[in-house]
């Protein structure tokens, strides 16, 4: 690389944007407060990280899963949700199988110890649930139902 490669830019004038009134970016940041906020109660208590939550609490809703399954469901990438559920398998939280019609699948669902973990931490999630709906007061209805409605409305990651 020559020195004129690490000069600046010219100025050019860039078209007026406030990132900080940009919906995806205040989605997303208003997500991680949340997600962190959350994270801290249930780390401290249970020793869990975020990608721990989201596969333990989708196998307690779904009753199982694939990791195919779990990473369409919780938007995380495949190799993300393999090292979290064995992670969760070493912790004695997880048990994997082959999936029955698919070889190539594993199934994941909790164990009995997963369960007794879950039956502890639901409570505190929906707990802090409840806590935005207080926050947010008569307003929380209609933020829920946007929320939903932009998650109807846009696919995610092509592909």
């Amino acid at each position: 690389m020559t020195e004129k490669d690490h000069m600046p830019a010219e100025p050019r004038t860039l078209p007026e944007f406030d990132l900080t009134r940009f919906t995806p970016y205040r989605v997303a940041v208003a997500a991680q407060r949340l997600s962190e906020t959350l994270a801290r109660e249930y780390r401290a208590r249970f020793g869990i990280s975020i990608p721990d939550w989201r596969v333990l609490v989708h196998l307690a809703h779904s009753g199982g899963a694939s990791v195919r399954d779990i990473e369409a469901a919780v938007v995380m990438e495949k190799s993300k949700v393999s090292r979290t559920a064995s992670r969760l398998e070493g912790r004695g939280l997880v048990a994997k199988k082959p999936h029955s019609g698919d070889r190539r699948l594993v199934h994941l669902s909790l164990t009995a110890e997963g369960e007794a973990l879950m039956a502890d931490l639901l409570p505190l999630a929906t707990d802090f649930q409840d806590r935005i709906a207080d926050d947010l007061g008569p307003g929380f209805h209609a933020f829920d139902a946007v929320l939903q409605k932009i998650i109807d409305d846009y696919d995610g990651p092509a592909g």
